[in-house]
């Protein structure tokens, strides 16, 4: 699933293409200047290159896709819907909220510098809770935890009483120990 954001960079727009795959993760990322035919054919055949021909291939209704596919010869495999194309929309938040923290880009490199790292940072620490439930999820975490010698709270009322014992006496909060 292809598709491309919106970025400033020195007040100038620039493109920020990204490929994502039907689990949300971010296979290839690039910047142009420029949003035409030229721009989504090189970042077609930069994808395939790496990941193959694809079967299906999930986009919004950008022309330039249709013009790069039907000179690539897959014009046949594109699909285009009303929420078909959500998976790759979403996978730009993580982006966007990173991008509000860093401030600004002052170049194309240090943007494509930063949004490969970031997308597989990402798909690493990314876990999908949609498909594990909250006790296998909390169980998970527990073990991770115990593997680096942290002791993990089971409950809400132990972290809350964690936090509370921790404080020191001059912060006039009581000394609650959790229970065994």
């Amino acid at each position: 699933m292809p598709d491309e954001v919106f970025v400033k960079i020195n007040g100038e727009n620039h493109y920020l293409w990204r490929a994502v795959d039907h689990e949300g993760e971010v296979l290839e990322s690039f910047v142009t200047k420029k949003r035409d035919r030229k721009a989504a054919l090189t970042f077609l055949r930069k994808i395939m290159r790496r990941y193959g021909s694809p079967k299906v291939m999930v986009t919004d209704k950008l022309r330039s896709y249709r013009a790069a596919m039907k000179q690539i010869g897959i014009e046949d495999r594109q699909e285009t819907g009303r929420w078909l194309n959500n998976r790759a929309e979403n996978s730009h938040q993580p982006f966007r909220r990173r991008e509000r923290g860093m401030g600004k880009f002052r170049s194309t490199k240090s943007l494509q510098k930063f949004v490969s790292i970031h997308a597989s940072v990402h798909n690493h620490f990314n876990k999908e809770r949609h498909l594990n439930n909250a006790t296998t999820f909390k169980a998970d975490r527990a073990a991770a935890s115990e593997l680096n010698g942290v002791s993990s709270p089971s409950s809400p009322y132990q972290t809350w009483a964690l936090r509370l014992s921790t404080r020191t006496s001059s912060d006039n909060a009581l000394s609650i120990a959790p229970k065994s």
